[in-house]
């Protein structure tokens, strides 16, 4: 017998078995009065509350229900309230221009909009046909908790989410996901990570949840408690779920903003020996890896994949076979993106390009036909990343083929970053690369070549690209040249202007 296994199936399970176990903690001071600690029995009833209002309201099942939130509880139930119950659920970077999440919105097609009240005044020019901010305002009017929501023939094809990722093109592309990658994705990270119920996932990242929220998710069936912490721009986090741990994301930031080891950590520390770290991303440099290990006793995973893969492909943890190393061998053996995840094929094309198959693969870009064909082309999804397979089949990333610089989790668009600096009148050329930063792996630098008889100082460029691109994007450093290096054909050789800034790595990413 076959019968659609779906993200709702999930939370039935959870709210079964660990009705009364708490699911996730939420930030007690927030903008929004807070949800507060939510068991799975709470979570379940308000993500049906929220289904039976959009039913009200008269969203059907298909239309887009877009998001702005930093991470909160109110988020996590919209996945479930929203893409659990036939609707497709739009989380939006809440990092972005108000321009690129109008975008976003548009292109999406969303006919309701939900926007974090931190975000409202700075979003008021963002049209959607509904729109309600988080909080009060939107539990008064979406949340029906005297009607059941109207049945949904469950369908594993039919697509959840829509997470756009800026790729290389100044307009960010739109990855769809039906149900079954999303659960797949998520049951898979919980085996791998040994997700299980007296397991407590943190969400503590610069990422927001919004593009990681399956580490909060992977554990729902399984009965794991959720704490996601709050990113904010330019700034530590803060965590939702107390002082405790508030003092353990300090302390593992701690030592990722000092990779040298010039200051030991002091005191206790808190889940010697049973707390694990996953790292997703590019990885952190090996001393990084060795003192989260050796200083803190934590274990460190890493985990690699794109938003277009739900977003995880391969996963390195520990082995037995290492427990003989060194702490530096172990790091840099973790220090690798990983062997591929359970029911993901990865291989290696002749041009070094890794490309992926499996259910966690997006099902498409929304509304780019062309995109699409180009990224499944032959049935294998290529990453634009170029790596290695080991004699251990474990993928090594050694460079980017395309022109994305990763700062602090996030894509920047080079493209969209050398538009911006072009739109200023003493720009003639320019190029943005990435270079190695201690806090952030990558940061923003962009090479400018003046028109002749103009003057503009690095402050002037940086001031103008954060006046139109999200700040994170902008660059944090402007170098003048009289040229720039090209091809003979007029092609900006970028792995030239990168070269003198990464003497001396092994790797092109940080």
């Amino acid at each position: 017998m076959l019968v659609p296994l779906t993200i709702l199936d999930f939370m039935r399970r959870a709210e079964q078995v660990y009705g009364e176990r708490v699911a996730v903690f939420d930030e007690p001071s927030q903008p929004a009065a807070p949800l507060g600690p939510l068991t799975y029995a709470r979570l379940a009833a308000l993500a049906r509350a929220q289904a039976a209002g959009l039913d009200a309201l008269g969203v059907g099942f298909g239309e887009r229900v877009a998001i702005v939130s930093h991470n909160a509880a109110r988020m996590l139930v919209s996945f479930f309230g929203v893409a659990g119950h036939g609707r497709v659920l739009v989380p939006i970077n809440f990092r972005l221009s108000p321009a690129e999440i109008a975008y976003i919105v548009e292109h999406s097609g969303a006919s309701m909009l939900l926007v974090d009240p931190e975000l409202d005044a700075a979003l008021a020019e963002v049209k959607c046909a509904r729109r309600f901010v988080l909080g009060a305002e939107s539990d008064a009017l979406l949340l029906r908790h005297e009607a059941a929501p109207a049945r949904w023939q469950a369908d594993e094809q039919a697509t959840a989410t829509i997470n756009y990722t800026s790729g290389t093109t100044a307009r960010p592309k739109g990855a769809a996901h039906a149900p079954q990658p999303v659960d797949q994705r998520d049951d898979v990270r919980a085996a791998h990570g040994g997700v299980g119920p007296r397991r407590v996932s943190a969400h503590a990242a610069d990422v927001p949840l919004q593009r990681l929220g399956h580490a909060v998710r992977a554990g729902r069936a399984g009965g794991a408690t959720a704490r996601a912490a709050q990113g904010r721009r330019g700034g530590d986090l803060a965590p939702r779920g107390g002082p405790r741990d508030h003092a353990d994301v300090r302390r593992a930031g701690r030592v990722q903003r000092d990779p040298g080891g010039g200051a030991a950590v002091a005191g206790e520390v808190p889940g010697r020996g049973k707390v694990r770290v996953v790292c997703a991303g590019a990885p952190p440099p090996t001393r990084t890896i060795e003192r989260v290990e050796s200083e803190l006793g934590w274990e460190f995973l890493q985990i690699y994949g794109l938003t277009e893969t739900s977003p995880l492909l391969t996963i390195n943890r520990t082995r037995e076979e290492w427990d003989g190393l060194s702490g530096h061998e172990r790091a840099e053996r973790l220090g690798r993106a990983g062997a591929p995840a359970l029911g993901t094929e990865i291989e290696v094309d002749a041009h070094g390009e890794v490309l992926a198959r499996g259910n966690t693969v997006l099902e498409g870009y929304w509304q780019e036909p062309k995109a699409t064909e180009t990224a499944l082309e032959d049935g294998w999804f290529h990453t634009g990343d170029g790596g290695t397979l080991d004699a251990e089949g474990h993928l090594v990333i050694s460079d980017r083929k395309k022109d994305v610089i990763i700062s602090g989790g996030e894509n920047v668009s080079s493209i969209e970053v050398e538009d911006a600096l072009c739109s200023h009148p003493a720009v003639a050329e320019a190029a943005v690369i990435g270079v190695p930063d201690e806090k952030w792996g990558e940061t923003v630098k962009a090479l400018v070549v003046l028109a002749p008889g103009t003057s503009a100082t690095e402050a002037e460029l940086i001031a103008h690209c954060r006046q139109r691109l999200a700040h994170y994007k902008c660059p944090t450093s402007v170098e003048l040249r009289t040229e720039l290096a090209r091809t003979s054909t007029g092609k900006l050789q970028k792995f030239k202007l990168r070269a003198p800034y990464w003497e001396g790595r092994t790797r092109q990413v940080n």
